[in-house]
């Protein structure tokens, strides 16, 4: 008879644990950006210090504004931003007359709204020619 009562009482602890996460659960999602605003307008990620790391992206919606958390990846230091993400051609010969070689880029994705370029050309410096080693190595051996 106890036996029974400890399952009873378990089971019905066990209920009441998982009709409380379920409860919260439901109030982050009614908290959460879109919920009461079907159109929410996103501004780019600004990092806390610097130009690059960790930052927040602030969005609007009719009266409503919120805060959300974002990051810039420090090696991101292109033109056209971290939210606009572009499909690359392989890079260009080299133009000898200024040094640069250039490939295109089509849109791909445009996050948080962004305005997007649907095609860009971005450009690099040629990298300079290795000469090739004329002379043998000189390693450990007979003479």
């Amino acid at each position: 008879m106890q036996r029974r009562g400890f399952l009873l009482l378990a089971f019905l602890s066990l209920l009441a644990l998982t009709s409380a996460v379920a409860k919260k659960k439901d109030k982050v999602k009614k908290g959460g950006p879109g919920s009461e605003c079907a159109e929410w307008t996103w501004g780019p990620c600004t990092p806390s210090s610097k130009d690059c790391g960790v930052g927040f992206r602030e969005g609007t919606c009719g009266g409503q504004t919120q805060r959300i958390r974002c990051r810039v990846p420090c090696n991101w230091k292109k033109e056209f931003g971290a939210d606009c993400k572009y499909k690359f051609e392989s890079w260009g010969a080299c133009d000898g007359g200024t040094g640069t070689k250039a490939r295109q880029g089509t849109l791909k994705k445009a996050r948080y709204n962004a305005q997007c370029q649907e095609t860009i050309r971005v450009t690099k410096p040629c990298s300079p020619k290795t000469k090739a080693k004329a002379k043998a190595k000189k390693g450990k051996g007979k003479d």
